[in-house]
């Protein structure tokens, strides 16, 4: 058995092929990522990973849309999206496959 507090982890990431991980796979990357109303990521897409975003408490907006507690977001390679936290979130990101360097910045 192993064990570690996701405080140890790098912006909420746990499971993937990086430093520090809980799980090393290849397969997948897994987050819990929490932000602070206000929080937001620039436009960006991914060319190999599926990413599914799942919000698990607050509001956040992509791409001019607003999603909240119990949405589920897929976004496929090529999809341009952004990320602003409209209230504090909980959200849970899993990436497939994991692909390590596979995140693009996009025209604003």
């Amino acid at each position: 058995m192993k064990v570690e507090k996701l405080d140890k982890m790098v912006k909420g990431w746990f499971v993937g092929n990086f430093e520090p991980t809980l799980y090393r796979t290849n397969a997948c990357e897994v987050a819990v990522k929490k932000y602070q109303a206000g929080d937001r990521e620039g436009k960006h897409y991914h060319k190999i990973a599926t990413e599914i975003t799942v919000i698990v408490e607050g509001t956040v907006r992509m791409n001019g849309a607003e999603y909240s507690r119990g949405d589920m977001i897929v976004e496929e390679p090529g999809d341009v999206t952004d990320f602003e936290a409209v209230t504090d979130v909980v959200n849970v990101v899993v990436k497939l496959p994991g692909a390590n360097n596979d995140k693009y910045l996009a025209d604003e």
